[in-house]
């Protein structure tokens, strides 16, 4: 591999870790835990796929736990949109 594809595929890398990093610490915001949250091995080693989060394994418990965290961010999302559209009409019902 050439130095230049060598630290392209470095920053790919890091760009993965962080991104695991902020959906681990968005996970546990939510209280969810995946235990086998990481990086995928298999992307790592490989010089034609891109590195990729590895969302791992997790019981019917953590399944459910993270089913209604999505539900209530899209819910705030939701509500968050609405009120962006009201004040965007000033106030006006239609």
């Amino acid at each position: 591999m050439a130095p230049q594809e060598r630290t392209r595929r470095a920053a790919a890398i890091r760009d993965a870790d962080e991104a695991r990093n902020e959906l681990s610490l968005a996970l546990d915001e939510a209280g969810v835990l995946l235990p086998s949250l990481g990086l995928d091995t298999v992307s790592l080693a490989s010089d034609y796929l891109p590195p990729l989060v590895d969302l791992g394994r997790c019981d019917p418990g953590t399944a459910r736990k993270l089913a209604e965290a999505l539900r209530e961010g899209c819910r705030t999302a939701e509500l968050s949109a609405r009120v962006r559209e009201v004040n965007r009409r000033g106030g006006q019902r239609t």
